[in-house]
């Protein structure tokens, strides 16, 4: 599967932002999707997963209910929902997929950058 991330761009604190994950093939439902970001000078880190049939994980220490993920199996997308933004949320946002049962994400999108001003 291959994914395309887009979506980014620079926002004000306070401000919401929608990123999107478009993949490519036809067996969408049966991977498992989740947004991972990576801030400069730090490790790439979990921000929040969905499974092929829509139950959704967050990382409750990174976002604490300000972002939201969810997916479109018809359109073969994965969103992530980002409220009350914080300049610490700047990073670059990818996207990821595994096949449902596996536990490594093997298959990432480019990244999307996300710039958050105070």
């Amino acid at each position: 599967v291959q994914l395309q991330a887009s979506g980014g761009g620079l926002v004000q604190a306070g401000d919401s932002l929608t990123l999107s994950c478009a993949a490519s093939g036809r067996t969408f439902s049966t991977y498992d999707m989740a947004w991972f970001r990576q801030a400069p000078g730090k490790e790439r880190e979990f921000v929040a997963g969905i499974s092929g049939s829509g139950s959704s994980s967050n990382d409750p220490n990174t976002v604490k209910g300000r972002f939201t993920i969810s997916r479109d199996n018809a359109k073969s997308t994965v969103y992530l929902q980002m409220n009350s933004l914080k300049p610490e949320d700047t990073a670059i946002y990818y996207c990821a997929a595994k096949k449902r049962g596996t536990l490594r994400y093997m298959y990432w999108g480019q990244g999307t950058q996300v710039t958050v001003s105070s």
